[in-house]
């Protein structure tokens, strides 16, 4: 039996054996019968345990999360530009901007109702029944809900501008398991927009959002990184982000490469996978979409 598996089957402070012994939360090398066991035996512990548990986060945070979720109507991965979908408060899906499009075209103009459930859809809704919807959402747990009603407080739009209740409801959003809350979290301490700049707390929140597969997290994370200058773990974040179709992360992989910092072969990996991603995400109603989106903005 090796150290590690008589560690695990008996407490490693007092040597009982038992069904009830805990795992160290931290490193999960060793289990003890209590509390009082676990902190008796830390000083021997301590340096393993922290050694182990770092291993365990980095293996955790440049694993590749799975993609992000298709549109319920195309069944094409979501486009990583948020700009480019649309959150549905009356279903609470989350729909690209070409079904929307392509909705739009192909209804008749009096029928604003949602792609999806066909429900009267927030285009037809004044912003104070948006609003309500959103807090209907919010109450029955939809993190989606929470990033959007905390993304109308923090800029004010249909509801007073109050960046606490934002933050208030992305942190809750977050502690859900909301890799888009983490990242704005995340911004919001690493610009000290609203709060005091902290680049340990945006470290945590966007390294979170990235575990979740916020691509946007993953890039600022490996923008950190790189400034620190962490060069080897930037380039990972960016490989990651890269090769899910994130434009930008790819131009960093290209700079590193022209610097030294990528491998050719990574190189080329981060190229054909971009590639791949891109192509799933393509489609010619979202195209026309992102035409007319581009017509409109400023």
């Amino acid at each position: 039996m090796s150290a590690v598996d008589n560690n695990m089957s008996t407490c490693a402070a007092c040597g009982k054996d038992g069904d009830g012994l805990k795992a160290c939360t931290a490193c999960k090398l060793v289990k003890y019968c209590n509390v009082t066991c676990q902190k008796a035996h830390r000083p021997n512990h301590k340096k393993v345990c922290k050694k182990r548990a770092a291993e365990i986060f980095h293996e955790a945070l440049f694993k590749t999360p799975p993609p992000n979720e298709d549109c319920p109507i195309c069944y094409l991965r979501l486009p990583l530009n948020l700009i480019e979908t649309k959150y549905q408060p009356c279903c609470g899906k989350i729909i690209c901007c070409g079904c929307i499009n392509a909705d739009i075209i192909t209804r008749e103009s009096a029928d604003w109702s949602c792609p999806f459930c066909r429900d009267p859809s927030s285009t037809a809704l004044a912003v104070d029944a948006i609003i309500e919807r959103l807090n209907k959402r919010v109450e029955v747990g939809d993190v989606n809900a929470m990033c959007n009603l905390g993304s109308q407080y923090f800029r004010g739009d249909g509801v007073p501008q109050d960046s606490n209740k934002a933050l208030e409801l992305w942190h809750r959003a977050a502690k859900l398991g909301c890799g888009q809350a983490h990242s704005g979290i995340g911004v919001i301490y690493f610009n000290g927009e609203v709060v005091e700049k902290d680049v340990k707390k945006a470290t945590y929140h966007l390294e979170q959002g990235a575990m979740r597969g916020h691509v946007a997290a993953r890039y600022n994370i490996g923008i950190i990184e790189m400034n620190a200058p962490n060069m080897n773990r930037a380039m990972k974040h960016f490989m990651i982000s890269a090769e899910v179709g994130h434009d930008d992360s790819l131009k960093e992989i290209k700079k590193g490469f022209s610097h030294g910092h990528v491998t050719k072969d990574d190189f080329e990996k981060a190229l054909r996978a971009h590639k791949e991603s891109t192509d799933e995400m393509q489609s010619d109603q979202r195209d026309a979409a992102r035409h007319i989106l581009q017509s409109q903005s400023p």
